[in-house]
């Protein structure tokens, strides 16, 4: 394999790739002209998962409204974005804009075509918790028994006892 890789580059040159980092903003960035969509606007599509609370639809970057899923590399932040794929995967996600935004994405309560809320799959699932402070406990009630003990991070990060590098 090796051996094919040096004469593919003998005779046809190495090929120009922009770093893979620019590649995966290019896929993300907001359409209409950088302005995020309005409030009350209903996107529907497939989505890409980014992690637990987070996916794009036609390229804007969504975040799940009123959970808080912990990050990738955070203890079961791994489980919860596969967990989202495997509820998202062949879905036509809808998602019904709220007017607030999280860093660069803007907040959306999400439903697969059978109604069903993913906020609330993903805490009845333990891999994500209410945020009481942005859903008013709407999810508290769906949490299992131990997901405040297992997340203890993403709990930690609610109190504001907790700040990673991602949340800077």
């Amino acid at each position: 394999m090796r051996l094919f890789r040096i004469l593919i580059r003998l005779f046809f040159g190495r090929a120009r790739r922009p770093p893979v980092q620019m590649r995966r903003e290019s896929r993300i960035t907001l359409p209409h002209l950088g302005r995020p969509p309005q409030a009350g606007t209903v996107l529907r599509g497939r989505c890409w998962v980014i992690d637990g609370d987070t996916i794009v639809i036609d390229n804007v970057r969504i975040r799940l409204a009123g959970i808080d899923a912990p990050e990738l590399d955070h203890p079961w932040g791994q489980q919860s974005k596969w967990t989202m794929v495997k509820l998202c995967k062949g879905q036509m996600v809808t998602a019904r804009i709220k007017p607030e935004l999280s860093y660069d994405r803007v907040v959306a309560e999400c439903f697969l075509p059978d109604g069903r809320d993913l906020s609330a799959e993903l805490v009845r699932c333990g891999l994500a918790l209410d945020w009481p402070k942005f859903s008013g406990g709407k999810y508290r009630h769906l949490e299992p028994a131990d997901a405040r003990r297992r997340l203890w991070r993403a709990e930690a990060r609610q109190r504001g006892t907790f700040r990673s590098q991602t949340d800077s």
